[in-house]
Order: C-alpha cells, then sequence, then structure tokens
C-alpha cells in the first residue's frame, strides 16, 4: 500500500529457528549440509551444535521488505549479506530493515539489512535495494 516513506525509517521482527524449520529449508534450498542437520557432526566443527543456514536467516529481511518496508509491490534488485557470526537453533534473532536513502527521482529504495542476538551481537550485516514502483505515484 503505498504511503509515504523517508530515511531513518524501519521495522523489525523476532523469531526463533527450529529444528523442524532448519530441516524444511534444507529440503526446499537442497542444501543438506550436515553442519545444520546432524547434532553429531556439528558437534565436530569450530561452532560445536548445529547451526541454521546463513540464507534462511537472511530471508527474515525479504518478510519486512515484502511486508513492512517499503511493502507490498517493492521488488528486490539487490541483496548483500555479510555472515558474522552463527545463529544456533532455537534462539531469538531479530532483523531489522531501515531506510538509508531514496533516490531522488526514481523509486529507489535502499535498505540497511541486520540481523541481531538477544545480547545485540550483529549476526549478519548488510544492504538491499529495492524498486518501489508506488513511489513515483506518491
Amino acid at each position: 500500500m503505498p504511503r509515504e516513506l523517508k530515511v531513518g525509517d524501519k521495522v523489525s521482527v523476532t523469531r526463533q529457528f527450529t529444528d523442524q524449520d532448519v530441516r524444511i529449508f534444507a529440503d526446499l534450498s537442497t542444501d543438506h549440509n550436515p553442519v545444520h542437520l546432524d547434532e553429531a557432526f556439528a558437534a565436530t566443527t569450530q561452532f560445536k551444535q548445529r547451526i541454521v543456514h546463513g540464507m534462511l536467516v537472511g530471508s527474515m529481511f525479504s518478510g519486512l521488505i515484502g511486508e513492512e518496508l517499503p511493502g507490498h509491490g517493492s521488488i528486490y534488485m539487490t541483496q548483500n549479506l555479510n555472515f558474522k557470526a552463527p545463529v544456533y537453533l532455537n534462539t531469538d534473532v531479530t532483523a531489522t530493515v531501515e531506510i538509508t536513502s531514496i533516490r531522488e527521482g526514481k523509486p529507489i529504495v535502499t535498505l540497511k539489512t541486520t540481523c541481531t542476538d538477544k545480547d545485540g551481537k550483529v549476526l549478519i550485516q548488510g544492504e538491499a535495494v529495492m524498486y518501489v514502483p508506488w513511489l513515483k505515484k506518491a
């Protein structure tokens, strides 16, 4: 739904990823890396336990962007993600998107994308660029 957008607007969502979430994503993505699925294997890695697929965690941005900010009708142009720390199953992860620029004369919006844990530690950081067709009509 068209509405006014401004630099500094931001939205967040917090969730946990369960064993079922990870297994469904593994099947959908065909990424069956045992660090995500096998407790015994994961125990031998630097993580010492299973970790959530980074792209599954990063998908939280898609929900925020497509549903809330900028919202329905916006289309991804680019998204980059820097994975800073692992995400473990059943731990709180907060994804935040914040508008950092709106291109003058074009319906292009750039957003800072960040995932943090309950202590504020950055897990993923990046940037998204969105085409927002309804901006040119607003």
